[in-house]
């Protein structure tokens, strides 16, 4: 969940007595569907968050993701109180090595949401990168339009430039075309093309429409190369360019329209 707004007071819900209409207004939307319109956290995650028993609407614990509500309510994720929807944006980020794409880490380390800039609304990336992986993070404010880019449906092809160590020829990375099956793991079609070669450092240039956990790195291990350098360039067809490690560049609502589609500008 995203940190507390400074103007959040905590608050606990003591009501232990079910609510007197368990379905909500039949005129608004799914609990769900609205907290990621807010930039809570995907519809996905929003119902786990349902699920733990740590959203409450006018200060009764609710049971289910199929409650709808309206917006005029006083809803809240574990005492923080969720805002109105604003309007959909999307914004470009460089991702450093270092740091862990999620809002809260186990161990501590530093997150991505603790780096960036203190007048952001709330957002959620779209999809992940692991911690040594740089370059290209889509950061929303609006889950539904995370989830929909993060779906294998959309077809959106993510592109890479990797530095590897081992030994490399263009014979040997065709086969990645037609997929590749590493440790009972099936991966799909994957382009790679040698960029360049010094010694035994090659740059490869690799792209895909379904990225699975650590794709790139199993993959290219199963053919002895080891990873040192692997940069996201581009997300569909939104582009990492001329952005420097540490940059945040919004896009706007008109080249938002243009790339995701006019429905998805929501205001």
């Amino acid at each position: 969940m995203n940190e507390d707004h400074p103007e959040d007071r905590p608050y606990e819900s003591t009501a232990s007595t079910p609510m007197e209409n368990p379905m909500g207004n039949p005129e608004g939307e799914r609990i769900a569907k609205y907290m990621a319109r807010a930039g809570v956290a995907s519809r996905r995650e929003s119902e786990k968050l349902i699920e733990q028993g740590i959203v409450t609407v006018n200060g009764k614990t609710l049971t289910t993701p199929a409650f709808k509500v309206t917006g005029e309510e006083d809803i809240r994720v574990d005492g923080t109180r969720v805002g109105a929807h604003e309007p959909t944006r999307v914004f470009r980020y460089h991702k450093p090595r270092g740091l862990v794409t999620s809002h809260r880490d186990e161990k501590e380390r530093e997150t991505v949401f603790d780096s960036l800039p203190q007048d952001l609304p709330r957002v959620i990336s779209v999809g992940r990168l692991d911690l040594n992986t740089e370059g290209l993070l889509l950061l929303t404010n609006d889950g539904e339009l995370a989830r929909h880019l993060e779906l294998p449906a959309t077809g959106w092809t993510r592109r890479y430039r990797v530095r590897a160590y081992g030994y490399v020829t263009q014979k040997r990375l065709d086969v990645l075309a037609k997929g590749i099956t590493v440790a009972g793991v099936k991966y799909g079609e994957i382009t790679a093309k040698v960029d360049s070669t010094k010694g035994h450092n090659s740059w490869i240039t690799m792209s895909f429409k379904e990225g699975k956990n650590r794709e790139i790195r199993k993959v290219l291990e199963h053919l002895d190369l080891k990873v040192t350098r692997l940069i996201r360039t581009s997300y569909g067809p939104f582009m990492l360019g001329a952005l420097k490690e540490g940059e945040i560049e919004e896009v706007t609502p008109k080249q938002l329209g243009e790339l995701v589609g006019p429905k998805w500008v929501k205001s």
